[in-house]
């Protein structure tokens, strides 16, 4: 099974402040004129389930726009989560070690993972699982925060695909995970 990470850092390396705030991400100056979305539509697209973490799904739910995701998500947590009615049939639940999950999806069909969240990532790229990074960096120093990366129980060798730079400073690379 395939399972890319897509996700955006300040260039210091941290998904979001140390509150979990990540408004930073929102500034006007990160939206590319021409419309490109950087990959992130065909990312969408080639996905079977959108796996996150109980923090990123609640950050998502506090947004004052509609659940943005069409696919299936799937949220990873060990305690019950608040999923609304309106959600009930794009959203559900999971809990147990990310070998136990992935062996879960896959029998449920699944060829192709969008990994998001801070500690999920940690924990599937841990456990080997991960085939993919995306990784966009944003031109600004957070000096603190919650870092992408942690502690790994080995080196973790990866593959340079591809960078691009945009006009906004923004610098997207793509890996492979050896």
């Amino acid at each position: 099974m395939k399972i890319t990470v897509y996700i955006a850092t300040s260039l210091d390396g941290f998904i979001a402040r140390p509150d979990g705030d990540i408004e930073w991400l929102h500034n006007p100056d990160y939206v590319l004129a021409d419309g490109n979305d950087m990959g992130f539509g065909a990312l969408m697209e080639s996905i079977d389930y959108l796996v996150m973490g109980s923090g990123s799904y609640e950050k998502v739910r506090s947004f004052d726009i509609p659940w943005p995701y069409e696919k299936p998500v799937i949220v990873l947590s060990s305690r019950p989560q608040d999923i609304p009615a309106e959600l009930a049939s794009k959203v559900s639940q999971m809990a147990g070690d990310p070998a136990e999950i992935v062996q879960s999806l896959k029998a449920q069909g699944a060829q192709h993972i969008y990994l998001d969240g801070g500690k999920t990532v940690q924990d599937f790229l841990s456990a080997g699982l991960v085939s993919e990074l995306i990784i966009t960096q944003i031109p600004i120093l957070l000096g603190e925060g919650i870092p992408l990366f942690g502690p790994l129980p080995a080196d973790i060798h990866l593959s340079h695909q591809q960078t691009q730079s945009y006009a906004n400073g923004m610098v997207q690379s793509h890996y492979l995970v050896r």
